[in-house]
């Protein structure tokens, strides 16, 4: 591995390991003591891993073999559904369809993108709303739709619970984020990653450094590594290895927006020198499309002013898009 990619081994005061089962305690007292710590990870590096998060580790098994499945399958089926086809990106991302880093080469991965089934007929979808529409499901696959729906189910429900976390956790109600919660967006992504080549081109990654866009991201991983993560302390990277039973988490630009930047949206990539295909499943929680993106006032000091003008869900996200695949000057 170049100098380049190099990361230092992670320790747990790096990326702590929270567990959120008190989450669902009936004692105001024990869900505010998990929001503490949410709070304190929120403030450093925005990444943290969560246990006892209640989604069943028989379905997580059963989403990964199905997504093993699906990129196994001859490359004529993954491009009868590619995302290219699709108006609501939905769908498969051939190996190096995308290019994270600016200036870097594409990414070594291909993807799969599910999100909340829209039909033509959802006034959603009638209304135009952005990434809004029906999914695309490969055929041949018996068990792959309804695995990746009940997988989905699960993952919505992660997400609400942590935002009353994240509510707690800044000195808000409980419920504050209900609103935001409701009918929300979300993107399910499988991720195929390939072994880094020999022969790589300089700078050529997995994923390449970036900031995820929206809410929440809450990742499982298999069991190779290659997630880094940028850490503010040391000023370098650090591995974000697998860690069994847990997810890893991320808060998107959307919250440290949201948050007046009290909570961290950080730079991270994947680096697959394992030697071994590595797979992993990204849930990207976003919330719901019309809900007001303005400074949370109990993130403002006295005399301080947001540093962003109110938004939307939907706004923030389109903004995010065209920064990302305007074309470049020069």
């Amino acid at each position: 591995m170049t100098a380049a990619l190099e990361a230092t081994r992670i320790s747990r005061a790096s990326l702590p390991i929270i567990d959120i089962g008190d989450l669902a305690s009936p004692h105001l007292a024990a869900r505010r003591a998990v929001a503490t710590q949410l709070h304190e990870a929120c403030c450093y590096n925005g990444f943290f891993y969560v246990r006892n998060h209640g989604v069943p580790e028989p379905l997580v098994d059963a989403a990964f073999r199905e997504a093993e499945r699906f990129f196994g399958l001859p490359p004529e089926q993954k491009a009868a559904v590619d995302k290219a086809k699709s108006e609501a990106n939905r769908g498969y991302e051939p190996l190096s369809g995308q290019t994270l880093e600016p200036g870097a080469p594409p990414d070594l991965k291909e993807g799969f993108y599910i999100g909340p089934e829209h039909d033509a007929d959802d006034p959603r979808v009638k209304a135009g709303k952005f990434n809004h529409g029906p999914n695309q499901w490969p055929a041949g696959l018996a068990d792959f739709r309804a695995t990746m729906e009940r997988y989905f189910q699960e993952m919505l429900a992660l997400g609400q619970r942590l935002m009353g976390g994240l509510a707690l956790s800044l000195d808000l109600p409980e419920h504050h984020f209900d609103a935001f919660c409701r009918e929300p967006m979300a993107t399910l992504r499988l991720l195929h990653y390939p072994p880094q080549p020999a022969g790589a081109e300089p700078g050529q990654k997995g994923a390449g450094a970036h900031t995820d866009f929206g809410g929440l991201t809450l990742l499982r991983q298999g069991g190779i590594g290659g997630l880094q993560v940028w850490d503010q302390a040391s000023h370098g990277w650090i591995h974000a290895d697998p860690v069994p039973g847990t997810y890893v988490v991320n808060l998107g630009d959307m919250i440290a927006r949201w948050t007046n930047d009290r909570y961290r949206s950080t730079l991270h990539r994947v680096v697959n020198s394992s030697g071994r295909e590595r797979y992993s499943i990204p849930f990207f929680f976003v919330g719901n499309y019309d809900h007001q993106v303005s400074c949370i006032p109990t993130c403002l000091s006295a005399g301080e002013t947001p540093k962003y003008p109110p938004t939307t869900v939907e706004a923030h996200l389109r903004e995010m898009y065209r920064r990302t695949y305007a074309p470049k000057a020069g």
